[in-house]
């Protein structure tokens, strides 16, 4: 068959065909469905994990999450980033009228009607966020939270001509392409490492004939891994935390109490001045983002409170307190994890939703207790500075 988007290749005596999709078109289910019925293979690869073939097919998925558990395990914005990211393909899915990952179901369902293996060929997608965040700074975060967040307010005005032109891009790559700049390993994560990965997996797939189903932007990376010998053990290992992370995470506590207490021992007043002025700057800021999240009023008042004491620790965060208040205060019903799904489409939906709206009470909070710790500390380092010169 002639398309442009599948591609034959011949490899070590196996048949392999890449279907290039791109994951909210219509036009791409058609023909997942055509050449796997034209082709009749021994196994369809599809562009999933174990977790993500699980989130498409069990829709009961959300009423599992553990809310505190999340919140306690530091992964609020990283979950609530995975959300964002979700809801622009959900967005643009909903427009054209068919579901996020369409193509990779149907790859599922025509993979059972011609009696294929079905290999779920992607890295997990818990690895591939982990291997992304883990290296970022606590800065290079926000940086990344914020620019995602902002991708909420896109506008996903796009006719279907564009559509078909975003087949040469990863949905996520085509998110995350403005912001790339900034963060040059996002490519080698996102994109890179999973093309080795879905290389193996797909040239390890059983029989001598072999579909896979792949984001159009895998497919020039594929052609060419397929080549190659990859190892799967370095391609799912989990960096280490930084040891920069930890070390300014207890230096920056211990040199701000020293200077406090330096200055106590030279001019009280002023050292009174200096607990003042971080006491509000990180109870100010960090009470101003649980706000902004449209957190219940108690739960603004312990982020104000939690802030000042918590920036001093790096084991304790004031968004995790604010979170789990607000997560007894407005405790999510069973209709807020169903709604998850749906809420995402919009802006509105991730503040109105009691599930995401604490994950965002928990990120937000702690931005702010992060930006009143650089203020705050700053004015305790200058009233120092003032007091001994």
């Amino acid at each position: 068959m002639t398309n442009s988007n599948v591609h034959r290749i011949e490899i070590e005596g196996k048949e392999v065909l890449l279907i290039g999709t791109a994951h909210v078109s219509p036009k791409s289910v058609e023909e997942v469905k055509e050449v796997i019925e034209q082709e009749r293979p021994d196994s369809v690869c599809v562009e999933l994990c174990h977790s993500r073939y699980q989130s498409i097919t069990d829709a009961d998925r959300w009423k599992k999450m553990d809310v505190i558990k999340i919140i306690k395990n530091g992964q609020a914005m990283m979950l609530l980033s995975n959300l964002i990211l979700a809801s622009h393909q959900k967005r643009l899915a909903r427009k054209f009228g068919i579901k996020p990952g369409q193509e990779m179901i149907q790859g599922i369902e025509s993979a059972k009607e011609v009696g294929a293996s079905l290999c779920l060929a992607d890295r997990d997608i818990q690895t591939t966020m982990l291997r992304l965040w883990r290296p970022l700074t606590f800065i290079n975060k926000v940086q990344l939270f914020i620019s995602l967040l902002a991708s909420l307010f896109a506008n996903d005005d796009i006719t279907e001509e564009e559509l078909d032109k975003m087949k040469g891009q990863d949905m996520l790559t085509s998110i995350l392409d403005e912001i790339g700049q900034s963060f040059p390993h996002l490519k080698t994560t996102i994109i890179d490492e999973r093309d080795q990965y879905l290389a193996h997996k797909i040239k390890t797939a059983s029989g001598n004939k072999v579909v896979a189903v792949l984001g159009a932007a895998h497919v020039p990376g594929i052609k060419k891994e397929l080549m190659k010998d990859h190892n799967l053990d370095e391609l799912t290992k989990l960096p280490p935390a930084s040891n920069t992370g930890k070390i300014l995470g207890w230096g920056i506590p211990l040199f701000i109490l020293a200077i406090i207490i330096s200055t106590f021992s030279i001019d009280q007043a002023t050292g009174i001045d200096q607990l003042t002025s971080w006491i509000l700057w990180n109870g100010s800021l960090a009470a101003l983002g649980t706000l902004i999240a449209l957190g219940h009023p108690l739960s603004i008042l312990v982020a104000f409170l939690a802030a000042p004491i918590s920036s001093l620790s790096p084991l304790l965060a004031a968004g995790w307190f604010a979170g789990i208040t607000e997560a007894m205060l407005r405790k999510p019903q069973v209709k807020d994890f169903e709604n998850i799904s749906d809420d995402v489409y919009s802006v509105k939906g991730f503040w109105q939703n009691k599930v995401t709206r604490i994950l965002l009470v928990v990120v937000l909070a702690n931005i702010g207790s992060s930006l009143g710790t650089i203020i705050g500390g700053a004015d305790v380092v200058r009233q120092f500075l003032n007091t001994v010169f």
